[in-house]
């Protein structure tokens, strides 16, 4: 069935498309809830009117939506969950969950325009933000154990440290015997030099 959407469905196609789906889909749910009308000539017709006539807002929604992927080209996520033993985390890490991270960090996305699949392991991820059917922005995540970065950071200050306590008990062994070599060089001569 083909159908032309009225607003943008993530996964489906964006406002204006000319996209196929299921019958049972297009009837039951995309038609009665108005977001979309069938593809008849007619309508395709009216489609392209209005395209060519909304040509300048088109272009000024694009522009807009590249200024908002450019603030967020260099962003990267750290999300912080509760882990288990095992590795997997308690709840998910979702679409939701990066849009409030970039809430806090200034950035005001829509929960509705990211895509990720659902994250239950610590790792590095992808979320996609979609502002403008051609323009997406790939967001890194990363998804960070709440206990594990002090144990990480001890443990690898630790091991920095360690060689570093060894080099510095080494200097101070080898200086210390050549501080007692020549306290004791000098005894010896002093006492010869008496007994002569």
């Amino acid at each position: 069935m083909e159908i032309i959407l009225k607003e943008d469905i993530i996964g489906l196609g964006y406002k204006n498309d000319i996209v196929n789906v299921k019958k049972g889909y297009g009837r039951n749910y995309l038609i009665p809830t108005g977001k979309a009308v069938i593809a008849s000539e007619s309508a395709k017709k009216v489609l392209a009117e209005d395209m060519r006539q909304q040509a300048h807002k088109l272009a000024a929604l694009k522009a807009e939506a590249e200024k908002k992927a450019a603030a967020l080209e260099n962003v990267a996520l750290e999300i912080l969950a509760k882990v288990s033993a095992t590795g997997v985390t308690y709840g998910s890490v979702t679409a939701a969950t990066v849009a409030e991270e970039l809430a806090k960090k200034g950035f005001d996305v829509d929960r509705k325009i990211v895509t990720m699949r659902d994250v239950k392991k610590v790792g590095d991820y992808e979320a996609v933000i979609h502002f403008h059917k051609e323009v997406e922005v790939k967001v890194p995540v990363k998804v960070i154990a709440e206990n594990a970065p002090k144990e990480e950071l001890a443990a690898e200050t630790k091991k920095v440290s360690e060689p570093a306590e060894e080099a510095a008990n080494a200097e101070a062994s080898v200086a210390e015997t050549e501080v007692t070599e020549e306290a004791e060089a000098p005894a010896t001569e002093s006492a010869e030099e008496a007994a002569e």
